[in-house]
């Protein structure tokens, strides 16, 4: 009779472990038939789930393994398993699975708590933990941080939505972001990200870095809040506030495009993904001219946005049709997809605003990026708490590996 036997084993990290006891159970043929370890500083897990033959013995294989952790210094725990109990294991491999990532500039007790618990109530089975960031420097202020777990979940989740918005409560009481997606192919093997350019890509909004070099800042910047809040519709507020820049030197837009200020994380975020082959596009419903300085600093492979009007080397208040509003940024998003011969579920898209929300639900991975409530609320993922890159973790990529991606691009 065929015997499984459940073999976990602790203690302190060195190299040599693992041959050692393969090799202790290599001289019974025993079938191995799940393993995984863990180490958090240099501290152990490790488990490996066997089949011992029917020829062999199980007092000689419990002898090789007891003697084997002896020698290293190693706690030793052998569970059998009956048959019952393994095909239950096994019928369990169909579950669905998610993955769930907390972002913050520092992880708390508290904040695994108040998450854990969401879990558990959803009566949902934790099957891995996972620290994508580096290792924490405590002598790195904390506003320079950067901490990312993921916890991949099994279990029928009974309603997304509701889950989602209970991760959004928890996220403005602790401070974290909480994201909550699919575990398929698809997470990993996204190919197209899209970018609104103000308040996203930038830290400023440009047609109100043009209307204080118009002298009607104030006005303007009034008009933006609003629409970008979904107070007003975009497209009224779009040409309200280009009617107030109607005169001004186009001069004057060399010298803001050369100040804009890159959002943090905007930069590490292009390159790493430009380097791992993606297509990057900025759909914008700010202007060409500040995108296509954008698409020449950071390698940008698509770029729309509106067209400032310019007659007599002034500002004319207008743009050339057709306006990028938010249903243009949706339609586009879905172009370029067909473009690359991509599904949309491969696609990212990353904005700020109420008019970045068709955009966002229409992608596969749609980002809220520092957004307004209304967008907040109303988009499947947020990031609030860290730079843009903090897109990265959202796609299971770790610190480490993107240090060496960068390693090897320089």
């Amino acid at each position: 009779m065929r015997e499984i036997l459940l073999i976990n084993v602790s203690g302190q990290d060195r190299p040599g472990l693992t041959v050692a006891l393969a090799d202790a159970l290599a001289r019974h043929d025993v079938n191995v038939l799940d393993m995984g370890q863990a180490v958090i500083h240099d501290d152990l897990a490790w488990g490996m789930l066997v089949e011992v033959p029917r020829a062999a013995s199980e007092g000689p294989v419990y002898k090789d393994l007891l003697f084997a952790a002896h020698k290293l210094g190693l706690q030793l725990r052998i569970t059998p398993v009956d048959d019952a109990q393994y095909r239950q294991w096994v019928a369990g491999q169909g579950q669905p699975r998610h993955i769930i990532t907390l972002l913050a500039r520092h992880v708390s007790a508290k904040h695994i708590a108040s998450l854990t618990r969401a879990i558990a109530d959803e009566e949902l089975n934790i099957d891995r933990i996972q620290r994508l960031s580096g290792r924490a420097d405590l002598d790195v202020p904390e506003a320079e941080r950067r901490a990312a777990i993921a916890l991949t979940v099994s279990g029928n989740v009974r309603d997304i939505s509701a889950m989602r918005e209970r991760f959004l409560r928890l996220s403005r009481e602790l401070d974290v972001d909480l994201a909550i997606q699919a575990d398929d192919l698809f997470r990993r093997n996204r190919r197209l990200v899209c970018f609104d350019m103000d308040s996203t890509l930038v830290r400023a909004e440009m047609i109100d870095e043009l209307a204080r070099a118009a002298g009607v800042g104030e006005k303007v910047a009034d008009l933006t809040h609003q629409a970008m809040a979904g107070q007003l519709d975009f497209r009224e507020s779009f040409v309200a506030r280009l009617r107030l820049l109607r005169g001004l030197d186009e001069r004057v837009l060399a010298d803001i495009a050369e100040a804009m200020p890159l959002t943090e994380g905007a930069e590490r975020l292009v390159r790493t993904l430009k380097g791992l082959g993606y297509k990057v596009a900025i759909l914008s419903g700010g202007f060409t001219y500040f995108a296509e300085h954008l698409r020449a600093r950071l390698d940008i492979d698509y770029v729309f946005a509106n067209t400032l009007a310019v007659a007599d080397g002034k500002l004319t208040g207008e743009v050339v049709e057709p306006i990028v509003d938010g249903a243009r940024k949706a339609a586009l998003l879905t172009e370029l997809a067909a473009r690359e011969k991509i599904s949309m579920a491969q696609t990212i898209a990353i904005g700020d605003g109420a008019n970045d929300l068709q955009m966002l639900s229409s992608a596969g991975l749609g980002v809220a990026f520092q957004a307004k409530p209304i967008v907040r609320d109303r988009a499947q993922h947020g990031i609030s708490t860290l730079g843009l890159d903090g897109v990265l973790y959202l796609l299971g990529m770790r610190d480490r590996e993107l240090a060496e991606l960068t390693f090897t691009h320089n």
